[in-house]
């Protein structure tokens, strides 16, 4: 089981940096041609900015406290990575949440949370759709019945209802299946006309 977290983590480490890489390039990660992609983010954007301000001004100060009081540096410096790490996470969250976003194509719906979580569910077994707000979500990805919640501070604003079950795999690789789905976008009108619009013929 730890070696399966290890890896996991390891995981998302790696796709948090290509995230960074991407974020800085202006480029989105799983969007096709023709798809439409529809953010996430900007809910959450100020909590992880003050995040990442906070911790940047915490791992200063206390390296310097550490540094003025003569901190050996077997103490310091795994106390600075360990800081650094942190705020690291926090830029990866928000650069995997920016280029990860919810996609819609012709074909499928495609649900994300950051690096973290990433549901494909063909348009075929979707019966409806419709904003549903909710408030009080309790964590990020949950489970509740045949019901999975995908939720962005707290929040929920989009319903999808399943003709059939699909499976779904949470971060660690706990599997369940759902026929219902709740999760945030930014702009919740747009995902709902999106996937209620007709798939687009080939030429």
């Amino acid at each position: 089981m730890m070696l399966h977290v290890v890896r996991a983590a390891l995981r998302f480490e790696l796709a948090g940096m290509t995230s960074v890489g991407l974020w800085a390039a202006r480029r989105r990660h799983g969007v096709p041609d023709g798809a439409t992609p529809l953010s996430y983010a900007k809910e959450q954007a100020f909590t992880l900015g003050l995040f990442m301000f906070a911790m940047a001004v915490e791992t200063g100060v206390v390296d310097l406290l550490l540094l003025v009081n003569d901190v050996p540096s077997a103490v310091r410096v795994p106390v600075l990575i360990l800081d650094l790490y942190s705020l690291l996470f926090v830029v990866f969250m928000a650069a995997a949440s920016v280029t990860r976003p919810h996609v819609v194509t012709e074909d499928e719906l495609r649900v994300r949370y950051a690096a973290y979580f990433d549901l494909r569910v063909p348009r075929d077994l979707i019966t409806s759709v419709r904003v549903t707000q909710s408030y009080n979500e309790n964590g990020f990805i949950t489970v509740d019945g045949g019901r999975l919640n995908v939720a962005v501070a707290s929040r929920t604003n989009v319903t999808v209802e399943l003709g059939e079950p699909v499976v779904a795999v949470r971060p660690l690789g706990k599997r369940a299946e759902v026929t219902s789905i709740r999760f945030f976008a930014d702009d919740p009108a747009a995902m709902v006309a999106a996937l209620r619009s007709p798939a687009r013929t080939s030429n």
